[in-house]
Parts: structure tokens; C-alpha cells; sequence
């Protein structure tokens, strides 16, 4: 076994091979899991649709079986000295995990702000937690310098050829519980699934479709297909936490670029709404990226029109922060296009209110906001519940030949996560107001750190934040100023180090806040 994979650049059927013969070692721990059919999906999209139920795991992700793999083939040597790793989430899990089976000793190096549910759970599994940096990068590169100074053996999360075997023992079950797959999707994080599926499948059925499946928010792997090698993003989106990767790896990237047949982007509206539809068709909780491939394959089924075909999902994982199901309700809707949000001046007058409603007709009213603030007009900030599109695009039609001026806020993110808390006020002072998004790690300091870095200096004349259950938060936040000259503000914003994005030319800001 230690033989495997040597070479610099294993070809497909060296994949193969070593993935047949790890396929004995990794159920040792990992479990064959059910891929069940998705009913209720299947007849609303006129395809089987099939789920790969990963979140069946032990670990409850598919992280287990690319660790097991490549720590059932250390050396005595490597055994003795233990096995490392960096992760904040499914990757340390099953390192974790793994160790324990094999009787090793493992070091999992997480970040300071890592919630306390996943470092109990990697404890629970038998690994050490060191909580050291701010970040993943932080934590990683303290695993390797620990690695070295130990001797310990790093275990990376993807980008290893023995982790890309473990993980293609997924594809291998697949094939065995349903040879007659049209398309399998994938969630493309580092891209090790993605690879190790997609070589094992196409050595076997090359005329079964690979397709990966990428958060808009942190899409390496396709930055990296246009590059035409491996980039590192300047930020990714944190909401699909477990596919929240800079860098696509070098192999994974190679595999992923040789054998995938197409890759689909998704937001993070698309993912809740695949996450409701795994809970209403087999009563599944996946975590956001766990989602991910099946709102992939909804977006290219509807895309590419396809009809009566097999489609197989994967879902990765289910280690849910709790508090994150509020988000993801508030925005599965409109991710299903099943709601609309819209902004809607109407004239400050007896009757506008009911011309309104009447115009809605029996429609379904999700949120409804105002406040008085003009003698003249009214601006309103109304969900209301539809079919799709085409039904969204009627209603804007109708307002808008009634006299009302509409705007479309439906892909308004500011406006989604939160303008839509926040009606009721503007400023009354002359000053320059500016609207800034942060991204706060949550942690003990950093809304401490974020006021001495900045409030001391500008007025903060807005503040809005609401807890998701992710590791950041999400800030907006107003600023005053006498003039224009902003240079000393983004000096400080740069010392605060914080993820920031101005969006003061937001619609939803303009309308009902400034």
C-alpha cells in the first residue's frame, strides 16, 4: 500500500488502481452510503434526481475517506510520530477520527475563532486542538511548522494524491448503486472529490458527465480554468464555509481540468433553496456546502433544458451550525425564485395603500415595511410570494402601469441582509454619509477592535448586525464625514484589517435610508 501514487502526476489508471485498492482499507472506517432518490424534485424538474448521502458518515461529511486513505498507508515510522493537520470544520473531523481508529496521535491545529461545536467534536474523536491564528491560512502554516519540528506527518485536506484516491471511493459506490447515471455533480471546494470522482468515473464510464459545482463567492477552480493554471482569489464568501478555498490545489486542479466536463456557478440564495429542497425530499440538514452540487445541478438542469436523464448529487456534508437554518429561511425563496422583494414609491395619499393591495390581488404578502417620512410619496419595501419569474416581472408590470415607480430588489444583497431590518430612518445632518459592508470574525475583541479602529475617528451614524451561525459576521455600517477626503478613513479601514466593501451606491440604501 505505501507503494501508491509515487509518481509526481499518477495517470488515470494509476487513479484507478489505487483507488480499488484502498477501497478495502477506507471501510475500515468510512460506510457505504445510500444514494435515494429525491422524489418530489424528480417530478417538479422531469428527471431522476438521485442524492449521495455522504452526511451518512460517521463524520458526517465525506472527509473521512480521503484521511483514512492516506493514514492507512503511512510507514511504522510516520505511525509512531503522528499525523497533523489544519482545518475548522469536516477535514479535522476525519483526521481526527481516523487517528483514533488507527491508534495514532493527531494535532489538529484550528483557528482562535473556530465555534466551540466543532472543536468538541474533533475532541470528541479522540485529536488534539491547538487554537492558534485568526484564519485558516494562519492555522495551516502553524501546522506545517509544527510538522517539521515534531516530524509529524501533515495531512493536507485535498490536494494529495491519496486523499484524491480516498474520496474516489464515493464515485466507485455510485457506479455499483446506479450504473445508469447520465450526470454526476460535484462540489468543488480545494477539489479533491471533485477530482477523485472524476477520474475514477472516466476511467470507467467516460460517457457519464462530471460536472463541478462552485459558490460564486469563492470560486477558485473556475478562476483558475481561465487562468489556465492555479490563482489565488482576494477573497472568498463564507457562507459555504466547507468550500470556502482561495486556491484550487495543483493536482486537483490537473485532474479537475483533464476530466471534468463543465463547471456551474451558484449564489448563496441557490444553495438555500437546494438546502430546503433536501429537507422537504428526504428529511436531510446539510450544511451550506453540503447543498451545493444539488443547487448545481437545478441551475444546469434548468439551463441546458434537460429532460428524462439521471442526475446524481452529492451531499458533502451536514455539520450545520443550528443558528445558520435562519438565513438560509429567510432566503430559500427568493433562491427558488418563488419571491420577490421590491421597493415601491407610491403617492401619500388616501387610498394609495389599498390601490396597492388590490394590485397585488390575492397574492401572498411575505414582508411589508414603511415608515412616514415625505408629504408626497411613500416609499414601500414589500416580499411578495410568487410562481417565478415570469409572475415576478407581471407584478412590477402592473405597479408600474398603475403610477407606481418599482425598483427590483431581489438581487440586492445589501438590501436582502439588511435593509430590509433597518426601514424607518434617515439621517437629519448634512454630512457626508458613506455605507461600508465588513465582514467581523466572531470572536471576543472584534467589534471592541472595529470601534477603536474607527469610531473614536467618524461618527458612526448606521449600524446593522444579525447573527447566522457563521465563524464572520456581517456588518453594515454608516460613516460621517465634513468633507470628501477619505484617505485618512481607508488608512484606518486598511489597520483594521477587516473584509470591507463600499456599498453606498446600494438602491436599497438610497431608497430608505439615505
Amino acid at each position: 500500500m505505501q507503494a501508491l501514487l509515487t509518481t509526481a502526476q499518477p495517470s488515470g489508471s494509476q487513479y484507478l488502481k489505487a483507488i480499488v485498492k484502498l477501497g478495502s482499507k477506507v471501510y475500515e472506517a468510512a460506510q457505504v452510503t445510500p444514494l435515494q432518490k429525491m422524489e418530489k424534485l424528480s417530478n417538479r424538474l422531469d428527471n431522476q434526481i438521485f442524492i449521495k448521502r455522504e452526511d451518512r458518515q460517521p463524520v458526517h461529511s465525506f472527509k473521512l475517506r480521503g484521511a483514512y486513505a492516506m493514514l492507512s498507508t503511512l510507514t511504522p515510522e510516520q505511525r509512531a510520530a503522528g499525523v497533523i493537520a489544519a482545518s475548522a470544520g469536516n477535514h479535522a473531523q476525519g483526521v481526527a477520527l481516523s487517528a483514533k481508529l488507527l491508534g495514532l496521535k493527531a494535532l489538529i491545529v484550528m483557528p482562535q475563532n473556530t465555534p466551540s461545536i466543532k472543536v468538541d467534536s474533533v475532541r470528541g474523536f479522540g485529536g488534539e486542538v491547538l487554537l492558534y491564528g485568526a484564519n485558516f491560512d494562519e492555522a495551516k502554516a502553524k501546522a506545517i511548522e509544527l510538522s517539521q519540528s515534531k516530524k509529524m506527518t501533515f495531512i493536507p485536506p485535498f490536494d494529495h494524491p491519496l486523499v484524491i484516491a480516498g474520496q474516489g471511493t464515493l464515485a466507485m459506490e455510485m457506479l455499483q448503486q446506479n450504473s445508469d447515471i447520465d450526470r454526476i455533480f460535484v462540489p468543488v471546494g480545494g477539489g479533491g472529490m471533485a477530482a477523485g470522482v472524476a477520474v475514477l468515473i472516466k476511467q470507467m464510464m467516460p460517457e457519464i458527465k462530471v460536472i463541478g459545482v462552485e459558490s460564486k463567492d469563492s470560486a477558485c477552480l473556475y478562476a483558475a480554468l481561465q487562468a489556465k493554471h492555479p490563482i489565488d482569489l482576494d477573497r472568498v464568501g463564507l457562507f459555504a464555509d466547507g468550500v470556502a478555498v482561495k486556491r484550487i490545489g495543483d493536482e486537483t486542479f490537473r485532474l479537475c481540468q483533464q476530466y471534468l466536463d463543465d463547471v456551474v456557478l451558484v449564489d448563496s440564495d441557490e444553495v438555500c433553496a437546494a438546502m430546503k429542497d433536501l429537507f422537504e425530499d428526504v428529511r436531510a440538514i446539510a450544511e451550506p456546502s453540503g447543498a451545493l452540487s444539488l443547487a448545481g445541478l437545478k441551475k444546469y438542469a434548468r439551463q441546458h433544458q434537460l429532460k428524462n436523464e439521471n442526475l446524481a448529487a452529492i451531499l458533502s456534508g451536514a455539520n450545520l451550525n443550528f443558528h445558520t437554518l435562519r438565513y438560509v429561511s429567510e432566503r430559500c425563496e427568493i433562491g427558488e425564485n418563488r419571491e420577490a422583494l421590491l421597493a415601491v414609491t407610491i403617492p401619500e395619499q388616501k387610498g394609495s395603500f389599498l390601490t396597492f393591495c388590490h394590485l397585488l390581488g390575492n397574492r401572498a404578502v411575505t414582508e411589508f415595511n414603511y415608515r412616514y417620512t415625505d408629504e408626497e410619496k411613500a416609499c414601500i419595501f414589500v416580499g411578495v410570494r410568487t410562481i417565478n419569474e415570469a409572475e415576478k416581472a407581471e407584478i412590477i408590470n402592473d405597479l408600474s402601469q398603475a403610477g407606481f415607480y418599482v425598483e427590483d430588489m431581489t438581487d440586492d444583497d445589501v438590501a436582502k441582509t439588511h435593509i430590509r431590518y433597518m426601514i424607518g430612518g434617515r439621517p437629519n445632518s448634512q454630512k457626508i454619509e458613506r455605507l461600508y459592508s465588513f465582514e467581523f470574525p466572531e470572536q471576543k475583541g472584534a467589534l471592541l477592535k472595529f470601534l477603536e479602529t474607527l469610531g473614536t475617528y467618524w461618527n458612526i451614524s448606521l449600524f446593522h448586525y444579525r447573527a447566522h451561525g457563521a465563524d464572520y459576521g456581517n456588518i453594515l455600517a454608516g460613516f460621517q464625514f465634513d468633507n470628501d477626503d477619505f484617505a485618512d478613513f481607508k488608512q484606518h479601514l486598511s489597520q483594521l484589517g477587516y473584509v470591507c466593501q463600499d456599498v453606498t451606491d446600494s438602491k436599497a440604501y438610497r431608497y430608505f435610508l439615505s
